[in-house]
């Protein structure tokens, strides 16, 4: 079992800078907007060798009527649930609040080990302010600086020292990692939820909910892999606020790190620019790639709205339009594990490796038929191939003058490698090499 630290707090009080200063890099948006935080976000710590997963929480707040405080108190409780220890954070600054007396109750009837933490206690005099925190009930509590992390040290001996076991194992080691993409609002966290049937992430009808990236192990129909929910990615220039910045580089960075990446779009708007430039950035890293064409249901339908739609999606997509396209609904459920078992396949397609004598014995005779066209008189000669040990798909075609074939023949060459071998939904390299 790994151990789970849950850090809690009212908002503003510190929580995503410990959280930051735990994992040594920035992982969670720190802004001094209160509750920037909105959904639950996980990393890995580790203190004196001990590893440990570290979930930094949305601001917890009583009394808002907030359409978003609702949700992150949903949070909150999910994160509670799941932790094996909390840290229970309040401000130096702001004093001993009503709502903190609130909140420990609640996290008190968890049963959990819990750390008060006193945060912003960087100077003699504001140790002494922090004693007033003795009427929650504690015996103990942790002062600290999390921006300097001064005080540190000392919370973190205890906490491991707590732990039920020491035993760490990464739930998420090994697994494939699916990506959720596209634009804000197009459905990425209700097709999450839908699949999860899980609550996980705030859903509202608010383009930028979902602010950062977040991952949960799928184990269901004889599938398990991590899957990513990421904040919806505008154009650059309509990226105003350096919270959407940081959002938008957070989804980048989760798309570079997956092996599939399901990009959705919405029906009622059709094909975007930006969708492009998300299918382009998966394309670049080599990512596989499942389209879903999400609230189908709100689609008017004749007889062949559904390939006309596919047939315009594969006209702007270009020349890889090998790529499997889903019309569904994740309000309704609608081909949702259609939509899995697509990716799935495209994770097996893409670990494909076709062995050297059948990529020869099936390839060279289809190049002897349609050989490269002959340029200047000059003949190119193809004469063994191989797939190279790559992580994706990349074959070298060796033969006698590899700068005379161009671009119409490596497409040719690409079509057939699909054809014969299935490599749906996967980008694959082909190189001419001098024999």
């Amino acid at each position: 079992m790994s151990n789970i630290v849950a850090i809690v707090g009212r908002p503003n009080v510190g929580k995503s800078t410990l959280f930051n200063r735990l994992l040594e890099k920035r992982e969670a948006i720190v802004d001094a907007t209160a509750g920037v935080t909105r959904d639950r976000h996980y990393g890995k710590s580790d203190w004196n060798g001990v590893d440990f997963t570290v979930i930094d929480t949305g601001g917890y707040d009583v009394g808002s009527d907030d359409i978003f405080e609702e949700e992150i108190r949903k949070q909150v409780q999910l994160a509670v649930d799941e932790a094996t220890s909390i840290i229970f954070m309040v401000n130096v600054e702001e004093g001993l609040q009503d709502i903190d007396h609130e909140i420990y109750n609640l996290l008190r009837k968890a049963n959990k080990p819990l750390y008060l933490v006193v945060n912003k206690a960087d100077s003699a005099k504001e140790e002494l302010a922090a004693t007033e925190f003795y009427q929650l009930g504690v015996e103990k509590y942790y002062t600290m600086s999390s921006a300097t992390g001064s005080g540190t040290g000392e919370l973190l001996d205890d906490l491991v020292a707590d732990f039920p076991t020491t035993d760490y194992k990464d739930p998420f080691d090994g697994l494939p990692r699916i990506t959720i993409a596209g634009r804000p609002n197009v459905g990425k966290s209700t097709l999450t939820n839908a699949l999860l049937d899980d609550n996980r992430n705030i859903v509202t009808d608010i383009a930028g909910t979902t602010r950062d990236s977040i991952e949960t192990l799928y184990n269901k129909f004889g599938h398990e892999f991590v899957l990513v929910d990421t904040a919806g990615m505008r154009r650059k220039n309509r990226v105003s606020e350096d919270l959407e910045f940081y959002s938008v580089m957070r989804s980048i960075r989760a798309i570079e790190h997956s092996d599939v990446v399901i990009l959705m779009i919405d029906a009622t708007q059709g094909w975007e620019s930006q969708d492009m430039n998300i299918f382009g950035l998966a394309q670049k890293n080599r990512k596989g790639i499942v389209i879903l064409v999400n609230k189908w249901d709100l689609v008017e339908k004749e007889t062949n709205t559904m390939r006309d739609f596919e047939n315009k999606i594969k006209e702007k997509i270009g020349q890889f339009s090998d790529v499997p396209i889903l019309f569904v609904s994740a309000l309704t459920k609608q081909r949702v594990l259609k939509a899995v078992e697509t990716a799935m396949q495209v994770v097996e397609n893409r670990k494909k490796r076709i062995k050297t004598s059948k990529l020869n014995e099936i390839l060279l005779p289809i190049i002897e038929n349609t050989p490269p066209p002959a340029i200047k008189g000059k003949y190119v000669k193809i004469k063994y191939i191989t797939q190279l040990p790559t992580y994706t798909p990349q074959f070298a075609f060796f033969c006698n003058l590899p700068q005379y074939v161009k671009e119409p023949y490596k497409r040719f060459i690409e079509n057939q490698l699909r054809k014969e071998f299935d490599f749906t939904g996967v980008p694959i390299e082909v190189y001419f090499r001098q024999k």
